[in-house]
C-alpha cells in the first residue's frame, strides 16, 4: 500500500508525493523530482535531515554522530535510512528552491455560494472538482484566493479538511472595505470562476502526542476548523483537546453548532467561547482568553498549543505564558493582519 507523504520547507512551500511499500524516503523523493540534499546515503552525515510532524515511520541506522538520542526524541530522521509506516508529514529547515520543491499549484474553483455565518463573517465554499486529483494541504494550512475582478489576491486558512470531491471552504471576515469583502457583498455569484494559489504555509497540525489547546482570535478559527474536521473524521487523537474562540462582540461568534457537532464527534474535546464586549445579552465567558486559562493544568502536564488570530492576541498569548513561566509545552503560530494577508 502507498503512503502519502508532506515536505514542508522554512520557506512555508509544500510538496506531497507517494511512497512505495517499503520504499526509502529519500528514494521516493528523488522519484518525484524532490532533490533532498544529500551525501552518504549511510545515515552517517545528516545532510538529508528532517523532522517527522506526524505519521508513522522507521529508521534502517542512524549513526550517534548524525542524530543524537535527544534528537530521536524530537522525532528527527534521515530521509536515506526512512521508511513511512503511515501517511506523514515531514519539516525540513532549509527553502523548498534548495532542492527544486514546494512549487504551489494555481488553480480554478468555481463559486457554489456564500454563507453568511455572523455579523461580521461569510463562509466562501468553493468547488474545485475540475482538478483531476484531490488537492493535498495540510490542516491549518492556507490558499491565495485572487479577487475576481481585480489584480488583488488575499490569503485564507482552509476551513475544512483535504477530500476527494475537492469541495472547499474558507471563512472570511467582512471589513467595512476590504477588496474581497466587497466582492463577497457585492459581486459574488454562484457560477464565478475564481483563481486560488495553494497549499500555503507553515502552521498546521503536528502529530498530536500531547494535550492540545488551539486558540483562535476572529477568523482564525478557519485554521482550526480545517484541523478539527481531521481529527473529527478519525473520531479523536487520543488527548485532550480544549479551543479557546475569542471575538470582540457576541455577534462577531460563528460556527458554534460546528463546534457543538465536534464535542459529540471528538472524545475529550472541548470549546471555550470568550466575548472580550459582550452586549447584554451575552451569558457566557468575557474579557479576553487568558483570563480563562486553567494555569495549574498548563503546570501539570505537558501540551501543544497552537495560536491562529490578529498579531496583538497571539502576542498577549506568548506574554501570558512567559509571564506565568510556564515551560513545557511547544507552540506554533499564525498572525494575520485583517486584509487576512497572512504574515
Amino acid at each position: 500500500m502507498n503512503h502519502k507523504v508532506a515536505f514542508s520547507f522554512a520557506d512555508g512551500k509544500t510538496s506531497f508525493f507517494e511512497v512505495k511499500p517499503n520504499e526509502l524516503l529519500l528514494d521516493a523523493a528523488l522519484r518525484n523530482g524532490v532533490n533532498i540534499p544529500l551525501d552518504c546515503r549511510e545515515g552517517v552525515c545528516g545532510t538529508c535531515q528532517g523532522r517527522c510532524e506526524s505519521g508513522q515511520y522507521t529508521q534502517d541506522y542512524v549513526d550517534d554522530e548524525a542524530l543524537s538520542e535527544q534528537d530521536l526524541a524530537q522525532r528527527k530522521m534521515l530521509s536515506c535510512q526512512t521508511r513511512v509506516q503511515s501517511d506523514a508529514s515531514f519539516y525540513f529547515d532549509f527553502d523548498s528552491s534548495l532542492c527544486n520543491a514546494g512549487a504551489t499549484q494555481l488553480l480554478q474553483a468555481v463559486i457554489t455560494g456564500v454563507e453568511q455565518v455572523s455579523a461580521t463573517t461569510a463562509i466562501l465554499h468553493l468547488d474545485a472538482c475540475s482538478h483531476s486529483q484531490q488537492l493535498d494541504f495540510l490542516p491549518g494550512q492556507y490558499a491565495r484566493l485572487h479577487v475576481p475582478g481585480t489584480s488583488e489576491w488575499r490569503s485564507y486558512s482552509f476551513a475544512n479538511r483535504p477530500n476527494p470531491n475537492n469541495q472547499l471552504q474558507f471563512l472570511i471576515r467582512l471589513l467595512p472595505d476590504g477588496v474581497m469583502s466587497n466582492f463577497i457583498r457585492e459581486h459574488c455569484r454562484p457560477g464565478e470562476v475564481l483563481e486560488f494559489e495553494a497549499p500555503l504555509g507553515s502552521f498546521y497540525l503536528r502529530q498530536v502526542s500531547k494535550p492540545l489547546v488551539l486558540v483562535a482570535g476572529g477568523t482564525g478559527l478557519s485554521a482550526f476548523l480545517g484541523m478539527l474536521d481531521t481529527i473529527a473524521e478519525k473520531g479523536g487523537c487520543g488527548h485532550p483537546i480544549q479551543l479557546f474562540y475569542g471575538v470582540t462582540q457576541d455577534n462577531d461568534l460563528c460556527e458554534t453548532q460546528r463546534l457543538a457537532d465536534y464535542r459529540e464527534r471528538i472524545a475529550n474535546f472541548d470549546y471555550h467561547l470568550v466575548v472580550s464586549k459582550p452586549s447584554e445579552h451575552w451569558k457566557g465567558k468575557t474579557g479576553w482568553i487568558p483570563d480563562h486559562f486553567d494555569r495549574q493544568s498548563f503546570e501539570a502536564n505537558p501540551f501543544d498549543i497552537y495560536l491562529c488570530g490578529p498579531p496583538p492576541m497571539v502576542e498577549a498569548i506568548k506574554a501570558w505564558f512567559s509571564d506565568q513561566k510556564i515551560e513545557r509545552f511547544q507552540m506554533y503560530y499564525e498572525k494575520f493582519i485583517e486584509s487576512n494577508s497572512k504574515h
